[in-house]
């Protein structure tokens, strides 16, 4: 059952921002829509809460339509939460204040009792009802908005980038909260960023959005591992693409005959490979070499910059690729290495190259 439809999405503010989209969020269902900056992100969930309303196409929530076909039900109707970049809150207020904002009438008692619980729901002690919003931590005040958003039992629950102001720790341990208060309340979420590793750990089902429309929806890990484009495969984590003959199942590139996933691309064709499945070792075992030109250290994990020993015409970008390894032994800058693929590559129609 889905909690959202969107059937024929298009917005318009003297340019065309969003064409024609089709998504489906299921009930219960964690949905990120990813794109840059100028995508369209933030208009998707205004036309989904009711702040804006499409030019075209329908709007439908919780099996009720609420946009499109001549109906047009206002924002503080639609039963729909939101949590803004900045959290949003009111600085005047205190943050029991700004929780119980959204409670309505109820007794002084039954409203602290209740803005404890919305507290205790985001990881937040009951002491903290009584401090201002300045005296928060940028994680702590999303908490909060979080909070205030929950106050109304809504039944979905919009995100416009709510964690992108915060640093790295901060911003992994704030998400990980706002996650799991979400699936313990059964509350289905649409999240809106522009943080690729944000977006396929949080979500149950991912959209890419490219210029106003919707280039790929589906799990995480099928549009990580089978993306439709080159965009979308450049917009979801590093990429490793390369000129290549496909015959069949099997390519031929610059590290030698390769195995690609079955698909009606034949003949010149761009092939992509994710870093993690090129391993590096010594010459000896692998079927092409490449020479060491940079080493970045993430860690557990390093990132290689190698030229491909006569790649040049098979490679792009004059040769070089650049490979994810966990320990690399023989990679130091100058050396010389053997790459060998693990898995098969996607194959595109060689025209179909595009940088996100």
């Amino acid at each position: 059952m889905s909690a959202i439809e969107l059937h024929g999405v298009s917005k318009s503010f003297l340019t065309p921002v969003l064409r024609e989209i089709e998504l489906s969020v299921p009930e219960g269902s964690r949905t990120v829509v990813v794109g840059a900056s100028g995508s369209g992100k933030t208009t998707l969930l205004r036309l989904i809460s009711g702040f804006d309303f499409p030019d075209a196409g329908t709007v439908t929530v919780s099996d009720r339509r609420v946009a499109g076909g001549g109906t047009a039900v206002p924002a503080h109707q639609r039963g729909i939460g939101v949590v803004a970049q900045d959290g949003a809150l009111f600085p005047h207020l205190t943050v029991g204040e700004n929780i119980a904002f959204g409670l309505g009438r109820r007794k002084s008692g039954a409203r602290a009792d209740t803005v404890a619980k919305l507290l205790d729901m985001v990881s937040l002690a009951a002491d903290f009802a009584p401090r201002r919003p300045d005296e928060l931590s940028g994680g702590q005040q999303q908490r909060v908005a979080l909070a205030r958003a929950l106050a109304r039992r809504p039944k979905v629950m919009l995100l416009d980038e709510p964690f992108s102001a915060l640093d790295a720790g901060l911003r992994a341990a704030t998400r990980d909260v706002v996650s799991d208060t979400l699936a313990r309340e059964g509350i289905t979420t649409v999240l809106v960023t522009h943080d690729q590793a944000e977006a396929l750990s949080f979500a149950d089902q991912l959209a890419v959005l490219r210029e106003g429309r919707l280039t790929q929806v589906g799990a995480p890990r099928e549009l990580y591992e089978r993306p439709v484009d080159l965009f979308t495969a450049r917009f979801l984590g590093d990429a490793v693409v390369l000129d290549a003959t496909v015959d069949g199942n099997l390519a031929r590139c610059a590290l030698g005959t390769v195995p690609v996933a079955p698909g009606p691309v034949r003949g010149d064709a761009s092939i992509m490979f994710r870093p993690e499945q090129l391993a590096v070792g010594s010459e000896e075992s692998a079927g092409c070499a490449g020479r060491v030109e940079a080493v970045e250290f993430f860690g557990s994990e390093l990132l290689l910059t190698i030229r491909l020993e006569g790649g040049e015409s098979h490679a792009g970008a004059g040769g070089i690729i650049r490979v994810s390894q966990r320990g690399a032994p023989h990679a130091v800058v100058g050396s010389r290495v053997g790459i060998t693929a693990i898995g098969p590559a996607i194959a595109y129609p060689r025209d179909s190259v595009s940088a996100p």
